[in-house]
Order: C-alpha cells, then sequence, then structure tokens
C-alpha cells in the first residue's frame, strides 16, 4: 500500500501533536515581524489609492502564482479584472469575466477579506466548488464540495510517467477524513497561544497533509495559509504574496514538504522554510510597491497628454512588466490593431518622448518606456 520505507507523518503514534523548537525559530520571526512592518509603515505615507493598487497587484500575482504552481496558467488581464470587479475598484476597461478565473480568486479574496471569520468544512467546500464549477478536473469527473472517497484508489502525490510514477506521499484513508478536518477545524477556530505566523506555517502544512479533495488541495492549502497570514498581520488587505514566492521556489517547497511529511512530528525544519520564504515574499513586495509608486509617477507626468485607448493599454502593460521585447507586431496583436495603426500609435509616443527604441539587439525593432 506505501511507497517506500518512510513512515508518513500522519502515521505517526501522537500525531497531529505538532512539535517544534520555538527558540530555533525567534530570530526568522523577528525578521518576518520586522519586515511586515516597514512594508505596512512605508504603504501608511501612500494613500490609500495607491495602498489600493498595491492590494491589487499583490492579489493579482497571488491568484496568478498558486495556479501557475499546478501548472495552470491563467490570463493576467481576466485575473486583474475579475479582483477588481469584485474590489469595486476602476482600472479602466475590464476583460471578459472567466468562470475559472473568477472560481480562484473568489476563493483568494473570500479567504483574505473574511480572515476573522470561523473556518468551517461548508466554507471549505465552497472553495472546493468555486475552483471546479463545471465538477471536472480536466477531463476528469472528480466529487466537488465533498472530501474524497478513495473510490478507485488511495490518494497519492505522484510524479513521473503514468504506471511508473513516483509517490512522494500518501494521503491519510478518506475513512479517517471526518474525524481528522474535524480536528484540524477545531484547532484553526480556537486560540491555542501559538504565535500567529507560527499557526500560519502549521495550517498550511497539516490541511496538505490531509488532502482532503479529489483536486485543489495545494490551491486550497495556499488559500487557508493565506487566512491565517492576515489574522497575523491584522493588514486587511493583502501586500504581499506567499504564493508568488512559493512559485519562485516551487522545488524546494516540494521538497521540504516530502521530508516533512515523511518524518517526525517535529516540524522546525518545515516552519524554519515556511518563514524564511514568507520573509523573502514580503522583501519582494517592496519591489512591488516601486512599481506601484513608478506608474503613479508616470501616469501623473503624462496626465495632460491625449492618448488613446491602445496606447493606453500597452503602456499600462509596459509598466506591468511586459514578457518579452515590446514590437510593433505585438502592439499589434495585444492593441486589435492593424500593422499600420500600431506603427502610428508607436510613432506618435515616440514624437512625444514617452517610448524610446529599445537598444537591445534583435531582428526586430523594440519599444521601451523612454522614462519612469
Amino acid at each position: 500500500m506505501f511507497s517506500g520505507e518512510n513512515t508518513y507523518i500522519w502515521q505517526v503514534d501522537d500525531w497531529p501533536q505538532w512539535r517544534y523548537d520555538l527558540p530555533a525559530l525567534a530570530q526568522a520571526l523577528a525578521d518576518v515581524s520586522r519586515g511586515q512592518g516597514l512594508l505596512l509603515g512605508r504603504l501608511t505615507d501612500v494613500g490609500l489609492a495607491l495602498r489600493d493598487q498595491a492590494s491589487l497587484a499583490a492579489l493579482t500575482d497571488d491568484v496568478l502564482k498558486t495556479s501557475e504552481i499546478e501548472g495552470d496558467v491563467l490570463d493576467v488581464a481576466s485575473v486583474r479584472s475579475s479582483i477588481a470587479r469584485r474590489l469595486g475598484m476602476d482600472i479602466g476597461a475590464l476583460a471578459p469575466a472567466d468562470r475559472h478565473v473568477d472560481g480562484v480568486v473568489e476563493m483568494v479574496l473570500d479567504a483574505t477579506s473574511r480572515s476573522a471569520e470561523p473556518l468551517t468544512a461548508e466554507r471549505l467546500f465552497g472553495w472546493h466548488a468555486a475552483l471546479f464549477p463545471t465538477g471536472y478536473s480536466g477531463m476528469s469527473k472528480i466529487a466537488v464540495g465533498q472530501w474524497r472517497d478513495d473510490a478507485s484508489s488511495p490518494m497519492q502525490v505522484v510524479s513521473g510517467p503514468v504506471n511508473r510514477g513516483k509517490v512522494h506521499f500518501q494521503a491519510p484513508p478518506a475513512g479517517a477524513l471526518p474525524t481528522e478536518m474535524a480536528s484540524f477545524l477545531a484547532w484553526a477556530n480556537r486560540d491555542t497561544g501559538e504565535p500567529a505566523l507560527i499557526r500560519a506555517g502549521l495550517a498550511h502544512l497539516w490541511f496538505v497533509t490531509l488532502h482532503p479533495f479529489d483536486d485543489g488541495n495545494g490551491r486550497i492549502a495556499r488559500a487557508v495559509g493565506d487566512l491565517f497570514l492576515v489574522r497575523a498581520d491584522g493588514a486587511g488587505q493583502r501586500f504581499y504574496s506567499l504564493s508568488a514566492q512559493i512559485q519562485r521556489e516551487r522545488k524546494d517547497y516540494y521538497d521540504i514538504l516530502e521530508r516533512t511529511q515523511k518524518g517526525a512530528l517535529d516540524v522546525t525544519g518545515w516552519l524554519a522554510w515556511f518563514l524564511g520564504t514568507l520573509g523573502r515574499a514580503v522583501t519582494s513586495a517592496q519591489t512591488t510597491l516601486d512599481g506601484v509608486l513608478a506608474k503613479a509617477r508616470f501616469w501623473q507626468r503624462w496626465a495632460g497628454t491625449p492618448m488613446n485607448e491602445r496606447q493606453v493599454k500597452l503602456l499600462n502593460r509596459l509598466l506591468d512588466g511586459f514578457d518579452g521585447k515590446l514590437t510593433s507586431s505585438k502592439w499589434a496583436a495585444i492593441g486589435k490593431c492593424s500593422p499600420d495603426t500600431a506603427l502610428r500609435d508607436i510613432a506618435q509616443l515616440l514624437a512625444l518622448g514617452v517610448l524610446r527604441k529599445s537598444s537591445a539587439g534583435g531582428r526586430s525593432t523594440a519599444y521601451e518606456l523612454a522614462d519612469c
């Protein structure tokens, strides 16, 4: 039934009595708290409108990356529009609604905006149903809004070719889930006296170890972790994305998770990794805030300059971090216009000094912001 010589953590006799060396984690806890304080202090000085833009950027990153970790690439504009629509933010033209994108957004926003409310089975079922609105994961029909039943096989995390894959982890049997989830949710909804950031790390690990659904467990585990992080920092709005940092460190994430789930109940190593990753996520948010402020300065400078909708759209794409080089052919494709129209748009912005030709070599002329 099991894949190797290591005992899974949920098979240990005193499961789930988590143990960790708090003094060994003290410096990491202090570093994260200091980083959060610096970020929130800086945000206090920028004004409500820019705080909203920073929050929108962080939430967009969170939704995109929590899906990307699972190999699901979402459209940036659709995600940003979906979040803005739900938060009542004016970001200009909105992308068409996408049911799949909206489901992930609904889960993330519910976890972060209603963090103080109890975490219940019904709430988790709602998140799961939002992730899989059609009742299918890819081509496979799954049980939506209910615990898995292991009808076809045990729940395993496997990599490699079909029928010859490596089993990295096997979750507790479905029959144990009602009791296991009741234990987890009771812990989640009471004050245990543990440091709030430690609880966030434990919640993520505990949920993903139970793996209670047919699919979507990683995304929901990260949403559960986000809920606890909001409780920890008390900011209300999100200004950093742990999921984005996990995506940047994806291999390390899966490695530490596998080692922890095949180890004993001393999870100091997992918590050290979690806090380190969280600290790097907060540091990265400073760079995101730099971008938000640069974008605001850019539009303040060019506020009185007439521009058409295509030009505004493409300039915002550049300001948000354009992937690759912006050429006239990409302009035409993104702006949904002819090549001649794209060249006219670009020529106007070159003449104004908004754009300049990129000094980077290449077969096609590329363009970049002249000053930001």
